[in-house]
């Protein structure tokens, strides 16, 4: 049978593609820009019909199509959502569920999450959304390698939401339609994310980093103001390369200047390195067809193994709150999760782990229009996402300390040197009090 009359038996809709699912089956879908809007909404309208009685929902990053398909109240006693990371989105739709534990965070480390999705936990199905098939039978994952490229190969079926603006993209990100089996075309826009104008402290901390940023490094950037900021501010440095868990509108930006062309990487020269994508239009367009920009999965690229190959690795991140030991919280707020582990602490040894690596957590000094410091005496709630014996540079608008090396008395004092004033005072006393000082 040749490629053509291949789909076309596979196609389908996706009220029939929901049909491959079993009552209490695992359904891992694709995160973020390839969460599929269709084949979620078929297997909304079977729950709702009761042709199926209950699903377990594996996923990182829920869209609003998500919230309004398959983590909607109606369905509350249908589906068990279980993410690995929440998004906005999440949080939004935890709200509205009958009971706040209905949704079930699991904890997990990004370059770990394929293999969970796996080996610990049974994939019977996998729904994503992918681009277009070409002459040689292959869709592409477009802009999302990450857990999707491990699971794709070993879930036991596999549908896919054919979307002609997801675009081809190269690495391991090429699937063949011998591997799929069923296909849903939807043509629907993508998801897209117009980043924020850097805030004045955003750029303050920026700042910082730049200055610590050296012709031919390769980057990883996270999400967040100072992140975009500290990509701003490089268009005067030469030869950066990328290794990124994301790839983000203000890196194509350096590329296009020639800024960052990979020529000094050792590992993965001339080729932008990434695992998910999430932007706008634009950067989409720029992805397609682009053989300077390689998708990998996560357990690959997130994996501090692979990291540390390249020299002068740099990695920026942000997070929630510090305490005075130098543990990082990236992930819960007020005792609940926010977002998620990540591949922050990936990232955070692998930089460090390579030869002249450098790694950097920033945040703002305060939250609460300045009301609370989000340098702490302890972290509340339990939620470590880096270990104090990992993190070496903490960045915040009042200044750059580097935890590597420093006792516990010097952490504290060095830490509280950077707080806000106002709450210096107090996060001295408070230090006193745990024998830090």
């Amino acid at each position: 049978m040749d490629i053509a009359s291949l789909y076309d038996q596979k196609l389908t809709s996706a009220e029939q593609a929901a049909s491959f699912l079993n009552s209490h089956d695992n359904l891992i879908l694709g995160m973020s820009v390839a969460m599929p809007p269709a084949l979620m909404q078929g297997v909304a309208t079977a729950l709702t019909q009761r042709k199926l009685e209950h699903i377990n929902l594996y996923y990182m990053h829920g869209t609003q199509a998500l919230c309004d398909t398959l983590l909607v109240p109606e369905l509350a006693d249908q589906v068990t959502p279980r993410p690995l990371f929440m998004s906005g989105h999440d949080r939004a739709a935890l709200k509205k569920l009958p009971q706040r534990n209905m949704l079930e965070f699991v904890p997990a480390t990004f370059h770990q999450v394929g293999r969970l999705l796996t080996e610990t936990i049974e994939p019977h199905c996998f729904m994503v959304t992918v681009s277009p098939m070409d002459k040689h039978g292959y869709f592409s994952l477009g802009t999302n390698a990450d857990y999707g490229a491990s699971v794709i190969r070993k879930a036991k079926r596999v549908i896919v939401e054919v979307n002609e603006n997801m675009p081809r993209t190269f690495g391991e990100c090429s699937v063949h339609i011998s591997e799929v089996d069923a296909i849903v075309e939807n043509h629907t826009p993508l998801i897209e994310i117009a980043a924020k104008p850097p805030s004045r402290t955003d750029a303050l901390i920026a700042e910082q980093i730049v200055g610590r940023i050296h012709d031919g490094d390769t980057l990883q950037m996270g999400v967040g103001g100072v992140p975009n900021a500290v990509l701003s501010f490089l268009t005067q440095h030469k030869n950066l390369g990328l290794h990124s868990e994301l790839f983000s509108p203000a890196m194509v930006d350096l590329i296009k200047a020639g800024v960052m062309n990979g020529k000094l990487k050792n590992w993965m020269q001339h080729k932008h390195v990434f695992t998910l994508a999430l932007g706008d239009k634009a950067m989409y367009d720029f992805m397609d067809d682009n053989p300077s920009i390689v998708g990998y999965p996560a357990s690959w690229v997130n994996n501090p193994n692979i990291i540390q190959k390249n020299r002068n690795m740099v990695s920026v991140n942000a997070a929630i709150e510090v305490d005075l030991t130098g543990q990082i919280n990236a992930e819960q707020l007020a005792g609940h999760p926010f977002s998620g582990t990540g591949g922050q602490l990936d990232f955070v040894r692998g930089a460090y782990s390579s030869n002249g690596g450098r790694s950097f957590i920033a945040l703002h000094s305060t939250a609460k229009k300045g009301t609370l410091s989000r340098i702490v005496p302890q972290l509340q709630g339990g939620a470590v996402t880096d270990p104090r014996m990992d993190t070496q540079f903490v960045v915040t608008e009042y200044g750059c300390v580097d935890m590597k090396g420093l006792s516990l008395p010097q952490r504290a004092k060095a830490l509280i040197g950077i707080a806000h004033p106002q709450f210096r005072d107090e996060l001295s006393a408070k230090a006193q009090a745990l024998g830090l000082l």
